[in-house]
């Protein structure tokens, strides 16, 4: 995870850190491993990893990796079936120059997961409790069938020990279809649950390129490693809709097989365009052995372009807006570091509202400051962050019109981050992480909800994981943990009640295959983990089982 003034460099991005996902790259030397996993609810996961250098030096090779995974789930006719490849390829341009050509494609079928009332579940209902696994949909409706596909390369070229161009470039499409029946207000018997069918199209492509150079050098007495580039990206997109009517369903005599009403013509209809440009510069200054800092400068600009076939209206909103980042780093004795950091950002958002107008870009600004520290050999580290962050535009769910977004005025968020993670004695290691969060919507069209925390964000939550090695079997390796969330409030009509979950896991590492199994809510905790809006709960899993083989050759 990318946190503080890094985090919002690259592209545009909220406040709060983005995840830095690194793909499987060729490597220079042979690799072969194939697994299989089978688990609870129908999983089943066939997997393999090929990796082959292709001159003496390696720096040439060829990877693929691939996937195939079919689950059902706990729900009645819930399920997914996903098949995946990767391949990439490394091409031997000279020893200053690294060149990776990469693809993907998948292809993902489902029934969409309804999520279930919360009258019988979070909160009373007169006729009883309702069960958790019961699916709210109609599987006669149809569900989702998605390909998607990316190619691309990642180029690195160094000039000098001094200086090194990065050039990024993916093109991704994605096209399909999903259906899916929502859940609207219970009527007031409590029994028949109101329900809105959807039939979507999804049509979308995207270009995407990131340019930099990388510059150090030495000036005024300090050290430099100055970032400069251009990140841009354009994209098209289309999802149509068709509304469709559903009759309601009997929560506690379920009859499946409804018959739906579809319109000939679409219900939204808005392809678009969005094209959005940063120029960006970033430098990281060492002062002495003790001093770091970085500073950061970006300039976007964006241009969504909407043709709304449907009110035959054309729309063009462009933007544009200049942020900051900085950090600064203190390194007051051998492991500890004490830190702050101040950071922008800027995001153009894509679609549109019910009423098919644009939605303004998101802006954040976060504030953060921490301690760190790693022991000798590093048997020991932690880090204690403070963090206070604020949002604008965001987008969630439309309440009133099933399918579409609305954006929020501003939320506010403050709190504390704590990671520890300790070896001890060669054969344990734990770690654990600790987070409170004290969130607020400080600006709303709707008055209602100012002042209110922000849905389904808890104000606690707690992770500890601890492994151990058999000292008389060092093959085999036990883990064992438990996650703690707090009740989740808001301006929904209920509350999520806190819950704890215990899991465990066992490994066995032989000389060319790895075993493992684990065991996830393990005392079977029945909690909910999550909501779509006012109408809808979501049931998390019970107690689910999980063995893995894995084959190396």
């Amino acid at each position: 995870m990318l946190k503080g003034a890094a985090s919002v460099l690259y592209g545009q991005v909220q406040p709060g850190g983005i995840v830095n996902a690194i793909s499987k790259r060729p490597k220079r030397d042979a690799l072969s491993e194939v697994g299989v996993e089978v688990g609870s609810f129908g999983q089943r996961t066939l997997q393999a990893d090929i990796n082959r250098p292709l001159n003496e030096s390696g720096k040439a090779a060829f990877r693929i990796n691939a996937q195939v995974s079919n689950s059902d789930d706990p729900t009645d006719f819930v399920y997914r079936r996903d098949r995946w490849i990767a391949p990439s390829l490394s091409l031997d341009l000279g020893a200053q120059t690294d060149l990776v050509l990469f693809a993907t494609y998948s292809q993902s079928n489902w029934m969409r997961q309804q999520g279930i009332t919360p009258y019988g579940t979070v909160l009373p209902n007169r006729n009883g409790p309702v069960r958790t696994t019961l699916y709210t949909g109609d599987p006669s409706f149809g569900g989702y069938d998605i390909e998607s596909t990316s190619v691309g390369y990642a180029l690195e070229h160094r000039f000098s020990p001094q200086i090194t161009l990065r050039q990024n470039v993916r093109c991704e499409s994605e096209k399909g279809n999903g259906n899916f029946v929502s859940n609207l207000a219970l009527q007031s018997n409590q029994r028949l649950q109101n329900r809105q069918a959807t039939r979507q199209y999804l049509d979308d492509d995207m270009l995407a390129t990131d340019t930099s150079l990388l510059s150090q050098f030495a000036a005024l007495g300090v050290q430099h490693r100055l970032v400069t580039g251009l990140d841009a990206r354009t994209s098209h997109s289309w999802q149509g809709q068709r509304r469709c009517t559903i009759g309601a369903l009997d929560l506690f005599n379920p009859v499946y097989g409804a018959a739906t009403t579809c319109p000939a013509a679409y219900t939204s209809n808005a392809p678009e365009k969005l094209s959005v440009m940063g120029l960006y510069a970033q430098d990281q200054i060492k002062f002495n052995p003790q001093w770091t800092a970085l500073v950061g400068l970006r300039r976007d600009w964006s241009d969504n372009q909407i043709d709304d076939r449907l009110a035959n209206r054309q729309t063009r909103q462009k933007d544009s807006a200049t942020t900051l980042s900085a950090g600064l780093v203190y390194e007051f004795t051998p492991g500890w570091a004490a830190y702050t950091s101040y950071g922008e950002s800027f995001l153009p958002v894509s679609g549109t509202s019910f009423g098919g107008s644009p939605f303004a870009p998101e802006t954040g600004k976060q504030w953060e400051a921490g301690l760190k520290y790693e022991a000798p050999g590093g048997g020991l580290t932690g880090a204690l962050a403070l963090f206070d962050l604020k949002r604008r535009n965001v987008t969630t769910a439309d309440p009133a019109n099933t399918g579409f977004s609305v954006q929020t005025g501003e939320q506010r968020a403050r709190g504390l981050e704590l990671e520890v993670g300790a070896e001890l004695l060669r054969s344990l290691k734990l770690t654990g992480a600790y987070t409170y969060t004290d969130t607020k919507v400080t600006r709303d069209n709707n008055a209602a909800i100012v002042g209110l925390p922000l849905n389904l964000t808890p104000r606690h939550t707690l992770a500890l994981w601890a492994t151990y090695k058999l000292p008389q079997m060092p093959q085999i390796t036990l883990g064992a943990g438990a996650r703690y969330v707090s009740e989740q409030v808001g301006s929904y009509p209920f509350t999520l009640p806190a819950y704890t979950v215990a899991d465990l896991s066992i490994g066995y590492a032989g000389s060319n295959y790895r075993i493992t199994a684990g065991v996830k809510n393990v005392f079977d905790k029945a909690y909910y983990d999550g909501a779509i809006n006012a109408n809808v709960v979501s049931p998390a899993l019970p107690r689910s089982f999980s063995v893995g083989l894995t084959y190396f050759f």
